[in-house]
């Protein structure tokens, strides 16, 4: 079950991953996230934003609230570019691995600080990744 989700918010400028940071602070602390896992999906989705602006040339992002089987809320994330796709995208998950000038913690950094991480890219059809948070 998912309730309210945003409208899709653009990420095409630094002041858009600001915003997304913002957005999602609150939308996690609406949906009851200790402060702990707040900086943990926040963390996941500014380092997704930028990788949205600096790698896919910019996109979407979708926030939305939304409920497990068992009743428990969490945060569903829903990032989109139509750059220039992932073709390796095992190595894109492998720690230390960069496509730029990064540390290469980013996907595979991001995946850790979440509960649900899926990855979808083709290359030259963009990228789309989707993370979800539960409440503790």
């Amino acid at each position: 079950m998912t309730t309210g989700p945003t409208d899709a918010m653009p990420v095409t400028s630094q002041d858009d991953v600001v915003r997304v940071r913002q957005v999602v602070r609150t939308a996690a602390a609406s949906a009851g996230f200790s402060l702990v896992d707040q900086t943990k999906i926040v963390t996941a989705a500014s380092e997704l934003a930028r990788n949205t602006l600096v790698h896919g040339g910019g996109g979407s992002v979708g926030i939305e609230q939304t409920v497990n089987e068992r009743g428990k809320p969490g945060l569903r994330i829903v990032f989109s570019d139509a750059g220039p796709g992932i073709p390796d995208q095992e190595q894109a998950l492998v720690d230390g691995w960069s496509s730029g000038n990064g540390l290469g913690l980013g996907l595979s950094g991001t995946r850790r600080l979440v509960d649900e991480f899926s990855l979808e890219s083709e290359p030259g059809e963009g990228t789309t990744v989707t993370v979800v948070k539960w409440t503790r």
